[in-house]
């Protein structure tokens, strides 16, 4: 298929290396950071560590192939390409869901973004901040999540060589960078053994199917399959791209980065705040580690810096959740890329606004609530990270593994993979045909099912 339509701003990567930078930098997002620590707090350590590996390449892989061929068979956004490799009005409502999901997730995403932006000031400037009265600020949160859906369009604007590559390709070393020092900092600390010990030492007897769920939900989350975002960067991929080796870096540099959060978190806290709940939750981040920071010599800097941190794995990823509404104007609508940013930007600011007052007390977004078999989701913020940061997700990733599974001829895929990746065949082709057909599949129904509170309390997810 010739790539004849960058007349529209269609754009492809430059090189393979900025094309494994941008999606791993859409993988790499707030869920490895604060999420994944507190999510191995309540599961148990190591044990939780363990099974989650497991089922980022046991699953999360297998998807990440499959959305990025998909992708780049097609050329086109997840709607286009559905629509372009066949798929009736039924199989491209998963490419109308990933379009949705992004949107609807960028705009209260910037929320917790915009937390981090605020921060990176406080910490630096050294003033302290009640967590809690903070986020019931609108005057604050507001002003800040505008700021920051305003970066993440500008970097959209420049296009996908320009602008995502480019800020991909100094983000993401930068992210690493700061990861380590903040992890090296924290494991020196006198009294870091007890956290690196509660972190990485698996207690196996926690280790039940609710843990399981709860590591194969954070995997699918945290690996960004799903979305729409890998088809979208695979649309971008020229054909001689290996997609095999790009897909091993992502899930590399994302598991990477999820562990190294738990080393952040889990010694200094156990160093600087022994007794403190290391299954605290998301205040984990905005409410204790600034404390930590305080004990810490120069710690408003490290602080300024870990908030930084923040900031730039929120950002490489709305950069990739902006950029799939926007291909599809671009291909569907045939809108300038400027045209499309602007519009789809601005509208997601608008719906941030909701999000940002479900925080304040007595707002009616504060005590809003629906009731889905069972599970009751309080506040405009928590229905909306039910809906589509959790449910729609999971639904999309059953939807494209059974299109390209069973409605469509799974081998045009796994010849999709080989062009450019030469050592796809044999053993390698047969395991992936059979996870996409029959593993991914039975373990997505499950986790669905699990998420709907068929199987007791439902699990959390992203």
């Amino acid at each position: 298929m010739a790539m004849n339509s960058d007349t529209q701003g269609r754009g492809q990567f430059g090189s393979s290396f900025g094309f494994i930078m941008a999606a791993a930098g859409s993988a790499v997002g707030l869920g490895n950071i604060w999420r994944f620590p507190y999510l191995t707090g309540q599961n148990g350590g190591g044990a939780f560590v363990f099974v989650y590996i497991l089922c980022v390449f046991l699953i999360g892989l297998p998807l990440l192939l499959n959305e990025i061929s998909l992708g780049r068979i097609s050329g086109k956004n997840p709607i286009g390409a559905i629509r372009g490799t066949g798929g009736n009005k039924f199989w491209q409502l998963a490419g109308i869901l990933c379009v949705l999901v992004c949107f609807f997730v960028l705009s209260y995403y910037s929320v917790i973004a915009g937390w981090t932006l605020g921060y990176i000031f406080t910490e630096v400037i050294n003033i302290p901040v009640d967590f809690e009265e903070f986020q019931q600020t609108p005057m604050y949160i507001i002003p800040l999540t505008f700021a920051f859906i305003l970066m993440t369009i500008g970097i959209v604007l420049g296009g996908v060589s320009g602008g995502i590559e480019k800020a991909a390709k100094f983000l993401m070393p930068l992210l690493l960078i700061i990861v380590l020092f903040i992890a090296g900092r924290s494991v020196t600390l006198e009294g870091a053994g007890a956290g690196i010990q509660y972190y990485l030492n698996p207690d196996f007897s926690k280790i039940n199917s609710k843990v399981v769920l709860q590591a194969l939900g954070q995997a699918f989350f945290s690996m960004s399959v799903g979305w729409g975002l890998m088809i979208t960067f695979g649309s971008y991929l020229p054909k001689n791209g290996n997609i095999v080796s790009s897909s091993g870096w992502i899930a590399g540099m994302d598991t990477v980065v999820a562990l190294m959060g738990g080393l952040m978190v889990f010694p200094a806290l156990f160093a600087l705040l022994p007794g403190k709940d290391p299954a605290a939750g998301p205040a984990l981040v905005f409410d204790v580690l600034p404390r930590v920071f305080d004990a810490m010599p120069g710690g408003n800097i490290i602080g300024g810096l870990f908030f930084l941190l923040l900031m730039v794995a929120a950002l490489t990823s709305t950069i990739s959740m902006l950029e799939v509404p926007v291909a599809y104007m671009i291909d569907d609508r045939k809108w300038s890329r400027k045209k499309a940013a602007w519009i789809v930007g601005i509208a997601a600011m608008a719906l941030s606004i909701p999000s940002a007052m479900s925080s304040i007390e007595g707002s009616i977004f504060n005590s809003m609530s629906i009731s889905f078999l069972g599970n009751t989701k309080i506040g405009f913020f928590d229905i909306m990270d039910f809906t589509f940061g959790t449910v729609a997700v999971v639904v999309i990733c059953l939807m494209l593994s059974l299109y390209t599974g069973w409605a469509k001829k799974i081998g045009d895929f796994a010849d999709e993979i080989s062009l450019g990746s030469p050592e796809f065949k044999g053993t390698a082709r047969k395991t992936w045909v059979f996870f996409i057909k029959w593993v991914c599949p039975i373990v997505i129904a499950l986790v669905l099912l699990d998420l709907l509170g068929v199987f007791g309390t439902p699990q959390e997810g992203g």
